[in-house]
C-alpha cells in the first residue's frame, strides 16, 4: 500500500462525516439541489465530491464498482484504507458504482431491485466536468417548483423513472459539488 493511499480521508472524521451525510441526504431528498462538500482528498480522477460520497455512504458491506479510469490501484488502495469497502468486479454485484457517464454504461447491467426489495439496487455516482442548475427540468417528490439540473442526457433517466419503485438512484459530482436524482424524479428535456 502506498503512503498516498493513507492520506486524503476525513481529518475530523465525526464532524466531517456528519456534515457530509447531511449534504448527501439533502441533495437526495431535494433533487435539483446542489451542495458544496469538503473533507476528502481522493486520488484522481475521483473528485472531492465523489470521495466525500464514498467515505460517507460506503463501508465493508457495500461493494463498489469502479468504471473506466476510476479503476486504478491508487483508488482501490484509498478505498480499502479509508472505507474498507470491497471492490465488485462485475456491475451486477455493485451497491455503488463510480465513474464517468460513458464508462458507467450500460445501465441495464446494474441491479434495479425487485418488487419485494426495491432498495436492493445500485446507486451510481456520476463524475461530470460541471454541475449547474441548468438543463433538464425536474419534478416529483421533494421538489418545489421545477428546478433544472445539468444531466449527461435525459432519455436514460426518463426510462429509469418508469421502473419505479424499482430503478437506479444517482449522485452527480463535479469537483466539490454534488447533486442527486432518485428514481422517483420525473425528468423533462427543455
Amino acid at each position: 500500500m502506498s503512503v498516498d493511499s493513507l492520506q486524503g480521508g476525513f481529518a475530523d472524521a465525526p464532524r466531517d462525516a456528519a456534515r457530509a451525510f447531511r449534504a448527501c441526504l439533502d441533495v437526495m431528498a431535494r433533487p435539483g439541489t446542489i451542495a458544496e462538500v469538503s473533507g476528502a482528498v481522493p486520488p484522481a480522477p475521483l473528485s472531492v465530491g465523489a470521495g466525500v460520497i464514498l467515505l460517507t455512504l460506503c463501508d465493508p458491506e457495500t461493494p463498489i464498482y469502479l468504471a473506466g479510469s476510476h479503476d486504478s490501484p491508487e483508488i482501490r488502495q484509498w478505498i480499502s484504507f479509508h472505507a474498507g469497502a470491497p471492490i465488485a468486479e462485475r456491475r451486477s454485484d455493485a451497491v455503488f458504482a463510480f465513474g464517468s457517464w460513458d464508462d458507467l454504461m450500460p445501465l441495464a447491467d446494474y441491479p434495479i431491485g425487485s418488487a419485494e426489495y426495491p432498495d436492493r439496487s445500485t446507486t451510481l455516482v456520476v463524475e461530470q466536468a460541471e454541475l449547474k442548475a441548468d438543463g433538464a427540468r425536474l419534478s416529483g417528490p421533494g421538489i418545489k417548483d421545477h428546478p433544472s439540473l445539468s444531466l449527461p442526457e435525459t432519455a436514460a433517466f426518463q426510462a429509469n423513472r418508469h421502473l419505479f419503485p424499482q430503478g437506479l438512484d444517482f449522485f452527480f459530482a463535479a469537483g466539490a459539488r454534488i447533486a442527486a436524482l432518485p428514481r422517483s424524479t420525473k425528468v423533462e428535456s427543455i
